[in-house]
């Protein structure tokens, strides 16, 4: 029913500095950019295994004031979450089954201002009530699907992993796991690190899940995207070109995940923890 997380929505003040704040961290231009007639302007980078669209207020439309609010209430970072399928009926039908409460299935389409080409989609929304709080969405292309341009080693190839922060593990395993149906790879509580870690696999990513132990949290309130950990064959590379472009990042270290090495990027993304990786190969 899902075949992977075809793009992460990440809302922002403006689009002409929140894409070049992104074009300069992943190594990367953008792969589409677009105005709606209902008030938004999008951004769109393509990497290997899923997109990261930067959306912003444009002009005076409804979905302009929309994203106007939501900037006001939380400030930019994360927002959404849009799963891919190849075929909208069937899972818009397993979800009404499976009670996450399916909006109607809409049409889209976007004309890039990149290359004038144009792509076609059909999508729908879950209850945010039924998704831990976090705006899900399921969407199947029609035409004009991106692909990922070739990456340098200094730049970000793909996502390694997605976070979220849940109050209440049990849902958010009961979510992705028997309603959406993503592989649940791991479920581990590490004292050390006072946290329990969901990990589901899907489309060649990682949804690590974590509940932070020992904190007093009501468990019916919303789960919420925190970071991202993006891949790149070249750390010291990578790590050398965001210094070059002013960004403020750690020193090298070994991750968590035996035979990978890291760095984080501190600030200057707007709202979004950020952590670099790379794999030694086997």
């Amino acid at each position: 029913m899902i075949t992977g997380l075809d793009h992460i929505v990440l809302v922002c003040p403006e689009i002409a500095s929140g894409t070049a704040v992104y074009a300069a961290l992943l190594g990367r231009a953008p792969d589409w950019e677009a105005v709606s007639a209902d008030g938004a302007a999008t951004a769109i980078f393509r990497v290997s295994n899923t997109a990261l669209e930067l959306m912003a207020p444009h002009g005076d439309g409804p979905l302009a004031q929309r994203l106007g609010e939501i900037i006001a209430d939380d400030g930019p970072g994360l927002k959404s979450l849009a799963f891919r399928t190849g075929d909208i009926e069937h899972a818009h039908h397993r979800l009404t089954r499976r009670g996450l409460k399916p909006h109607e299935i809409m049409p889209g389409d976007s004309t890039s201002e990149i290359a004038g080409k144009t792509r076609n989609w059909r999508r729908f929304r879950c209850s945010d009530d039924e998704t831990g709080g976090i705006r899900t969405f399921l969407i199947e292309h029609q035409t004009g699907e991106l692909e990922a341009a070739e990456a340098p080693d200094d730049a970000v190839s793909g996502l390694d992993h997605i976070v979220i922060n849940t109050p209440n593990p049990d849902r958010a395993a009961a979510l992705y796991g028997a309603r959406l149906g993503l592989d649940l790879a791991l479920d581990r509580t590490a004292p050390e690190w006072k946290t329990r870690f969901l990990f589901f696999r899907t489309g060649g990513l990682t949804f690590e899940v974590i509940n932070r132990l020992g904190e007093t949290a009501d468990t019916a309130s919303p789960d919420s995207i925190w970071g991202l950990t993006w891949e790149v064959a070249d750390l010291a590379a990578a790590h050398e070109r965001l210094l070059d472009a002013g960004f403020d990042v750690s020193e090298q270290r070994k991750g968590r995940k035996p035979g990978s090495n890291v760095f984080t990027i501190r600030n200057g993304t707007l709202n979004v923890p950020t952590l670099f990786i790379s794999h030694d190969p086997h």
